[in-house]
């Protein structure tokens, strides 16, 4: 599948009839919120774990010297906790922009702090798109973080942003935070 999802992620769904819509984000989308939303809720998804395994040629990164950005891979019983957003519909015009390095919208159950759950969309960048690199040794990717930069600004600046918000929301996600150590020790 191409790394340009645009026009895919627009016929995937018809949003007819449909006033708002959740969205969860687990990358980027927990910190960087360029878009309008109704209402914004700590929330979680089944079956989920976050990982960098996804180039950035386009925001991170350039072809050239991709950086990695994060995307979920299926894991039973893991848990993925982020943001979920209720947006208007019309706000996915500019995130499939924004999402376009290779990620495809799907639907998704999300559980909210009290409990309670919704249907919504959540973009994941599935390994049969050209920009997946798949696992990797968490020290190198760190080094590959380390020296991408692109468009957005440096690849370092997004994971430490990331592992932030991830405190913040009280999640443990080893995988980010075990990245994290290794790029601020070669710093240090």
């Amino acid at each position: 599948m191409s790394a340009n999802t645009i026009e895919h992620n627009r016929q995937r769904f018809s949003f007819e009839g449909i006033d708002a819509i959740w969205l969860f984000g687990y990358g980027s989308l927990i910190y960087k919120v360029d878009f309008p939303f109704l209402e914004k809720r700590p929330a979680s998804i089944k079956g989920w774990v976050r990982r960098f395994w996804q180039a950035s040629h386009d925001h991170r990164g350039t072809p050239e010297a991709p950086g990695r950005v994060v995307t979920l891979i299926e894991q039973p019983g893991a848990v993925c906790r982020g943001m979920a957003y209720r947006v208007s519909p019309t706000v996915f015009e500019h995130l499939d922009v924004r999402e376009k390095n290779g990620y495809l919208r799907f639907s998704t159950r999300m559980t909210f702090e009290d409990g309670s759950h919704a249907e919504g969309l959540v973009y994941i960048a599935t390994e049969d798109n050209e920009a997946f690199l798949g696992e990797m040794p968490e020290q190198d990717i760190a080094r590959q973080i380390a020296s991408a930069s692109g468009p957005s600004g440096p690849n370092s600046e997004y994971l430490l942003r990331l592992a932030e918000s991830l405190r913040v929301l009280g999640d443990e996600c080893p995988h980010t935070f075990s990245i994290e150590a290794h790029l601020t020790s070669a710093k240090g």
